[in-house]
């Protein structure tokens, strides 16, 4: 029986998505999975599939600020930590911040934050402006697996059924840096 790989355009990416299923797409440096933040379900089946705890908490990736202001907190975010934010974004910095009371526990996970991305990778843009909204983003591998950086890579780490974005990541050599969005303080290096 031959297997052909699962390379999609933006619209049926979009019907995998409203399907509560999880997703492989380009990023800047690596390909991530994603699902639909506000589905319990398809964050469980992306949880499942990392082998990841729930407590960890997730981060969002969005095409545009708007996206993120359900999830997030923007009245513990003053003119100082606006300004810091808004110098890097759109861009391959991941901020944490202060999560809105309603942000599910499921991206959360233990914390009271959130970590966010406005990317400035187009085709990140396009499937969350075209899904309406932000997508759970978290490395394209296996526990113990490098993160894939080429649809060959998902595709040998997920299976060739894998629903994967037909197209490629940026080319960064990190994932994106990370930093707490009230103190500046680095997280993670980029």
């Amino acid at each position: 029986m031959q297997h052909t790989s699962t390379l999609l355009d933006i619209k049926s990416l979009l019907t995998v998505l409203r399907k509560q299923r999880v997703i492989a797409y380009p990023t800047e440096a690596v390909f991530g999975l994603g699902c639909d933040p506000d589905s319990e379900i398809a964050v469980q089946a992306l949880l499942k599939l990392k082998r990841r705890s729930w407590q960890k908490g997730l981060i969002l990736v969005a095409g545009h600020y708007a996206q993120l202001t359900d999830y997030i907190d923007e009245s513990a975010l003053d003119n100082t930590v606006r300004e810091r934010i808004f110098s890097r974004w759109p861009g391959p910095v991941t901020w944490v911040m202060p999560a809105h009371p309603t942000a599910p526990y499921w991206l959360t996970g233990q914390y009271a934050s959130l970590a966010v991305r406005n990317s400035a990778f187009e085709p990140v843009r396009r499937l969350c402006l075209a899904f309406g909204k932000p997508l759970v983003s978290t490395s394209a591998n296996l526990t113990g697996m490098p993160p894939a950086r080429t649809t060959a890579e998902v595709h040998d780490q997920l299976g060739v059924a894998f629903p994967v974005f037909n197209e490629v990541v940026e080319g960064r050599d990190n994932p994106s840096e990370i930093r707490d969005a009230l103190s500046g303080d680095l997280i993670r290096q980029g």
